[in-house]
């Protein structure tokens, strides 16, 4: 090869490294926006704070049961156009969300946001996998994990400090949609055109074949249960701490309540962290470590000081985006040929759980306040680490 191909090759690869961070970045951003401002929701719109969470867990829901769907037509039909129009419709649905005059407008602008960003993180991934060179694929995968967690943290930060600012859950909304509209114009013209992209058959027959060899492994099906249960664990933590701290005898406003956000950062060290310490230990070590890690983090805030609050979630948030960085790449060392569809089915479980198991611990905050949260979170953090003492079993990983 010539140094001026190899000069363009490394260009290639620096262009789709940027794109498709920016990608993971912008989603996050916009996906999470209203998770801080829930207790905000809650009183203008005199909702219960469960209801006000669908603002968060819709986005998601939706999200969950489209990734499989739209991962298998940009299998067949092209990864760039779906992560380009889903960028753009996603930071469109964002700005409308802002000025939605009612809770159920505004659920429904945030279901369509879900709708848009599914096309993207399956593609993204898969393009990644197909487009980048493999001694550079390990390295830039977790480098997308990090800005994903980088993009949910700034988000959150961004949507209550503006908020704050302006008097207005509305305000924070419209500024974390400028935002996604900037990175969807950038993303456009920075994505080079794919150069191994070939399409995948969409015949019944085959796909449903692929999807029962998939269940038919002995680890996949367990690391779909991590996905959920962790993920759901999550959401369930970020979703209504908040409502414990705007609450006697915290009484933290939204700009303090973003700033819990900040522990994202914790995260984004620990998932390459994560990654770099299974060569060392191994997979099912390590599984079993990071979900005991987030047990304990659970555990510590239940306690009153409000700086062991914060010492227990940052705890937490290490040991689950851990978790979540060896199994997804866990998950990919077991992939097999039918790698789009392992990863979109990973994902859908990852962010059903967030769905699912979000919404449904406003029902342990409503009849139990933070004890009974922090009870159902234990008892999600218990089961990972069940499903970890399972995978041990496994002979060759």
């Amino acid at each position: 090869m010539t140094a001026v191909a190899e000069d363009e090759d490394r260009a290639h690869t620096r262009r789709i490294t940027i794109a498709v961070c920016l990608a993971g970045f912008s989603c996050f951003v916009l996906l999470y926006g209203t998770q801080p401002l829930l207790p905000q929701l809650s009183e203008a719109f005199a909702i219960a704070p469960g209801t006000a969470s669908l603002s968060v867990t819709v986005s998601t829901g939706v999200m969950a049961l489209l990734l499989i769907p739209l991962s298998l037509v940009a299998d067949r039909w092209g990864r760039e156009r779906l992560m380009r129009l889903g960028l753009l419709g996603a930071a469109v649905f964002a700005l409308s969300s802002a000025w939605a005059p009612d809770f159920f407008l505004l659920v429904v602008t945030r279901a369509l946001l879900g709708a848009c960003i599914a096309g993207v993180p399956a593609a993204a991934m898969a393009h990644l996998g197909e487009e980048l060179p493999v001694a550079a694929r390990a390295r830039v995968m977790g480098l997308y994990i990090a800005t994903n967690a980088l993009g949910g943290m700034a988000g959150r930060l961004i949507s209550a400090v503006v908020s704050d600012l302006g008097g207005s859950w509305h305000y924070g909304l419209a500024a974390l949609g400028l935002v996604g509209l900037a990175v969807a114009v950038v993303f456009w013209r920075l994505l080079p055109p794919a150069r191994h992209f070939e399409p995948r058959s969409l015949q019944p027959g085959l796909l449903f074949a692929d999807i029962r060899r998939i269940y038919a492994d002995p680890g996949l099906p367990w690391l779909f249960t991590t996905a959920f249960l962790s993920m759901g664990a999550f959401v369930g933590m970020y979703n209504y701490l908040p409502f414990r701290l705007v609450a006697a005898p915290y009484a933290l406003g939204p700009a303090w309540i973003g700033g819990i956000f900040l522990l994202y950062s914790v995260g984004t060290w620990s998932s390459a962290w994560a990654g770099r310490q299974v060569a060392r230990r191994g997979r099912q070590r390590m599984l079993l470590a990071m979900s005991l890690l987030a047990v304990a983090g659970i555990a510590v805030t239940l306690l009153t000081p409000l700086w062991l609050i914060v010492a227990g979630l940052a705890v937490f948030t290490f040991g689950f985006f851990a978790v979540h960085s060896v199994a997804s790449a866990w998950v990919g060392h077991r992939a097999g040929p039918r790698r789009g569809l392992v990863s979109a089915l990973y994902l859908s479980s990852y962010y059903l759980g967030g769905s699912v198991v979000g919404t449904a611990t406003g029902w342990a905050w409503s009849h139990g306040g933070w004890p009974g949260v922090a009870a159902a979170l234990l008892a999600c953090a218990g089961l990972v680490c069940g499903v970890a003492l399972r995978l041990r079993r496994l002979a060759g990983d």
